[in-house]
């Protein structure tokens, strides 16, 4: 069986080799590039992301990435965004203040998290939903977080008529609730770091790359 081809989206985000390496220990042929018709062609797409949402989101229109997802999605080529890559993936952010537009493939706001300590970094336990594939055989695991923001509140609302499978969404607590997964047909996307979370992020990556072929 091939290795499927994967490229980790480079717009300037800080854990790009950290990435490559681990979704290629599990399991994929991995190349890191900024280039578009790569991106486009690619079996799957990793968009991580460290740092400031506005910075993140620069970097990602400087190489086109926010078209280059809206294509890939538009084809239902799938997209897994990590940390910051899944905030933007949001309607806005907001940070200190300053509101910053985001790829809108989700209505929503990442904002500060309502915690006694801010930052939320280090091993936390997610609550996953019936059905999750990405969780599959790792539900009660626990997965390793580095943040100040997060989407607090999933705001997309259900199709009335029933024809589109809801996402499915996990959550985690710090404080209070945030988003910590989303799996949405082809774009799924995890707030914490699997490359950071040992064996549960290294099973997370292969539940994922087991989805694209």
């Amino acid at each position: 069986m091939s290795r499927p081809e994967i490229v980790v989206l480079d717009y300037g985000s800080g854990n790009l080799r950290s990435a490559e390496r681990a979704v290629a220990r599990a399991g994929a042929s991995v190349t890191v590039t900024a280039d578009r018709d790569a991106a486009l062609n690619a079996d799957g797409l990793v968009v991580p992301g460290v740092g400031a949402f506005a910075a993140c989101m620069a970097g990602l229109k400087s190489v086109r990435g926010d078209q280059i997802i809206g294509r890939r999605l538009a084809g239902g080529r799938p997209v897994l965004g990590i940390c910051v890559g899944m905030q933007i993936l949001f309607s806005k952010g907001i940070e200190h203040g300053v509101v910053t537009e985001g790829c809108d493939e989700w209505p929503g706001t990442v904002d500060r998290l309502d915690a006694p300590v801010v930052p939320h970094m280090g091993w936390n336990t997610v609550d996953v939903p019936e059905g999750s594939t990405l969780f599959r055989g790792i539900e009660d695991a626990r997965f390793y977080f580095v943040h100040s923001y997060a989407a607090r509140r999933w705001e997309l609302e259900p199709d009335p008529m029933g024809r589109i499978r809801p996402p499915l969404v996990t959550w985690a607590e710090h404080g209070d609730r945030f988003v910590a997964a989303v799996e949405n047909g082809p774009l799924c996307a995890a707030q914490f770091h699997p490359e950071k979370s040992g064996d549960a992020g290294a099973e997370l990556l292969r539940n994922w790359l087991s989805t694209l072929s």
